[in-house]
């Protein structure tokens, strides 16, 4: 008998091939292995309505060929009430946020652990994220996955050494083309299943057509950096920093008549600043500064650090010196200026491959 029999072990599973192999490997491990599908959306439409009943249909399919029961739990209101109105919020305000991480934090490690530890008995719960966990001295830290390509650890900031403690992560460990060979070679009807994109649970639709379902239009006037009217917008919202296409103002050849590119928002006159070309001075910072910070191990660097920070996911690390101050506010100042760092989004923050923490950027340092 396994060492791990007496273990319970709930594996989130998406109808995904990530999660699948993560259910098989525990099985193999010897531990006592079920399954959670979690429900966190009311589907508006025919098209999502078949996306979710396919993926549980993909999800009870796996859990059949490995022998293990399949729970399912609707987590909609909880999602509604703690990530999806806060995604509103930031988008309203013009900023652009990061559903998936806030989804993380609020659903996969804090409602499906509770469930997870309450409901079903579990010690551990465990799912597909590429990220390796390990122990120095009294807590578990969090890494990078093994895999460079597939790397979450950028989505999974706000997880503390409790959490990381409590979770298993089967597949952080394997290369992404392993992951589809040992659900190919087991049969799994996910091998060859195509990673989900989109936000967080909801999954991929038309994302502008998506947001004015819950978002009035806000038009206003695009400008070029020298304070000139060149366009109108529906709405900040709609824009991202270094964005090109949906300008509606590419015909024009002011200037250098290179394309045009979104440099900046002016959030209080609800302006949309414009420059030509895609390196636009505009678009570059010499560093951040980020509020709502977390710390995997609770207690963060203290005074001035050296580190690395990722300002989006799957960019280079950035050569940064992190000042974390007594106002809980982080000043970073990169090495070389950055293109495009977008308040809303996070800044997550690394001592070689273990994730340190991160933060919400509130603003950039020209």
């Amino acid at each position: 008998m396994s060492e791990n029999s007496h273990i319970k072990v709930i594996v989130g599973m998406s109808g995904g091939v990530d999660s699948s192999v993560s259910a098989y490997l525990l099985k193999q491990q010897g531990y006592q292995v079920e399954g959670l599908f979690m429900k966190n959306w009311e589907e508006d439409d025919n098209d999502e309505y078949c996306a979710a009943a396919e993926d549980l249909k993909d999800a009870q399919a796996v859990c059949d060929k490995l022998g293990i029961e399949l729970h399912t739990v609707n987590f909609a209101a909880e999602y509604w009430d703690n990530v999806f109105e806060y995604f509103l919020a930031e988008y309203k305000a013009g900023r652009t946020p990061n559903p998936d991480i806030m989804c993380n934090k609020e659903i996969k490690f804090k409602a499906f652990l509770e469930f997870a530890a309450e409901a079903l008995g579990a010690d551990y719960i465990a799912t597909g994220h590429y990220v390796r966990r390990e122990k120095r001295g009294d807590k578990f830290v969090m890494c990078r996955g093994l895999d460079d390509n597939k790397d979450q650890s950028y989505f999974l900031y706000t997880l503390s050494h409790e959490h990381i403690a409590q979770t298993l992560f089967p597949v952080g460990d394997i290369a992404k083309p392993e992951v589809r060979r040992i659900a190919e070679e087991q049969d799994l009807i996910t091998h060859d299943k195509k990673d989900s994109t989109g936000i967080c649970f909801i999954g991929e639709r038309k994302f502008k057509d998506f947001l004015q379902k819950f978002l009035p239009a806000q038009p206003g006037k695009i400008e070029d950096t020298d304070g000139n009217e060149v366009g109108d917008h529906e709405g900040l919202m709609y824009h991202t920093l270094g964005q090109r296409k949906g300008l509606l103002i590419g015909g024009m050849k002011e200037g250098s008549g290179e394309p045009w590119y979104v440099v900046d928002k002016d959030v209080e006159r609800n302006v949309l600043v414009v420059g030509q070309g895609k390196d636009h001075p505009r678009l570059y910072s010499n560093g951040l500064n980020a509020n709502q910070l977390h710390w995997v191990d609770r207690e963060g660097p203290k005074g001035t650090t050296r580190c690395t920070v990722k300002t989006r996911y799957r960019q280079e690390d950035i050569s940064c010196t992190l000042l974390v101050g007594e106002d809980g506010m982080a000043r970073v100042l990169f090495d070389e200026p950055q293109k495009a760092v977008t308040p809303g989004q996070s800044a997550v923050f690394y001592a070689e491959e273990v994730c340190l923490g991160g933060g919400i950027i509130d603003s950039v340092i020209k």
